[in-house]
C-alpha cells in the first residue's frame, strides 16, 4: 500500500501541477524505475483531474443564474481549471504532434519539428480546436443535463487516460530517447501496470452508472437503467476508437510513439468520448421524461 501511494503522488508530480513538494516529495522519492510503475496511476490522476473539474461545474451550476448560455459558460470555466491543473501539459503534446506530423511527411523530420519547443500553424490550430470542441460538446451536454455534463466531464478524464497506456505497450518508443523525460515511461508496460489502470477506469465507470441508475430509480423510471449504461459503454467505445485511430496513424508515421504522442493521443479519446455521450444521451433523456412523478 505504501508503494502504491509513492507510485500515486509520483504520478500527480509528473501528469499534473498538483503540488507534491517538499518533506512529502522527498518521501515520495524517484527513479526511473519507480516513474514507470507510476505509469499505471495515469487513470487515477485523472480521477483527481476530473473530479475537481466536477465540483467546479457543480458549484458554478448551483451559483450561477438559470441561463440559456450558463451550460457555455461552465463548460468553458471548467475546461479552462482542467487546463491550469495539468499546466496544458496534455495540450502541449497534442500541439507538437500536429506541428510534427502535419509539417513534413518524413518521419526523421517531423520527429525533429515534434522536439522544437516553439508552437507552430498546426499546433496552435490544432490546440484551439480541441479547447473549441471541448467547450461546446460539454455545453451540448449541459444543455440536456447539468448531472450529464459533470459526471461526463470526470469520466472523460479517466477513460482517456487509459488509452495512452495501450500505446505504450504495443508501439515502440522512438526519437531523442536520451534527453526524452518520457523514456522511463516509453518501455515495456507491464500486464500488472495495465491491470491497475483498468481497475481505476472500470471504478469511475461504474461509479457513473450507478449514480446514474439510482437517480432513474428514484425518478420511477427503471426502463432507464439500462438506457443508461448503453450511454456510457457508447462513450466509452468512441473513446476506444479514437485510440485506435491515433494509435495506427502513430505506427504507419513514425513507427512509434513519443511523450507528445502520448499527451495527444489523450486529447483526442477526451473529445470522443464526450462526442459519444452526446450523440448517445437522447435515450437516456427519455427515460427521465417519461418518468412518472
Amino acid at each position: 500500500m505504501v508503494q502504491f501511494i509513492r507510485h500515486y503522488l509520483l504520478a500527480l508530480q509528473f501528469f499534473s501541477r498538483v503540488p507534491v513538494t517538499g518533506r512529502l516529495a522527498a518521501w515520495v522519492g524517484f527513479s526511473p524505475a519507480m516513474l514507470r510503475a507510476s505509469a499505471a496511476h495515469f487513470p487515477g490522476v485523472g480521477w483527481l483531474v476530473g473530479a475537481a473539474v466536477a465540483g467546479l461545474s457543480a458549484v458554478l451550476w448551483w451559483c450561477l443564474p438559470a441561463s440559456p448560455v450558463t451550460p457555455l459558460v461552465v463548460a468553458a470555466l471548467g475546461t479552462a481549471w482542467s487546463v491550469v491543473m495539468t499546466g496544458a501539459f496534455h495540450e502541449d503534446g497534442l500541439a507538437d504532434v500536429a506541428d510534427g506530423l502535419g509539417g513534413s511527411l518524413q518521419r526523421e523530420r517531423a520527429l525533429e519539428i515534434m522536439k522544437d519547443s516553439r508552437v507552430g500553424a498546426f499546433g496552435a490550430i490544432a490546440v484551439m480546436l480541441a479547447l473549441l470542441c471541448k467547450v461546446a460538446l460539454l455545453a451540448l451536454l449541459g444543455s440536456v443535463s447539468a448531472g450529464l455534463m459533470v459526471a461526463g466531464v470526470f469520466t472523460a478524464h479517466v477513460v482517456s487516460r487509459t488509452w495512452p497506456l495501450l500505446t505504450i505497450r504495443l508501439l515502440p518508443h522512438v526519437g531523442d530517447t536520451a534527453q526524452s523525460k518520457s523514456k522511463p515511461l516509453a518501455d515495456q508496460i507491464s500486464l500488472a501496470a495495465l491491470a491497475v489502470a483498468l481497475v481505476w477506469c472500470l471504478s469511475a465507470l461504474a461509479l457513473v452508472v450507478y449514480a446514474q441508475a439510482a437517480t432513474l430509480l428514484i425518478a420511477h423510471a427503471p426502463s432507464g437503467v439500462a438506457a443508461s449504461a448503453g450511454v456510457w459503454l457508447i462513450a466509452v467505445a468512441c473513446s476506444l476508437l479514437a485510440w485506435g485511430w491515433m494509435h495506427r496513424w502513430f505506427a504507419r508515421r513514425l513507427q512509434g510513439f513519443t511523450g507528445d504522442c502520448l499527451g495527444a493521443t489523450q486529447q483526442v479519446c477526451e473529445i470522443a468520448f464526450y462526442l459519444g455521450l452526446a450523440v448517445t444521451s437522447g435515450p437516456l433523456m427519455r427515460a427521465f421524461s417519461g418518468a412518472t412523478p
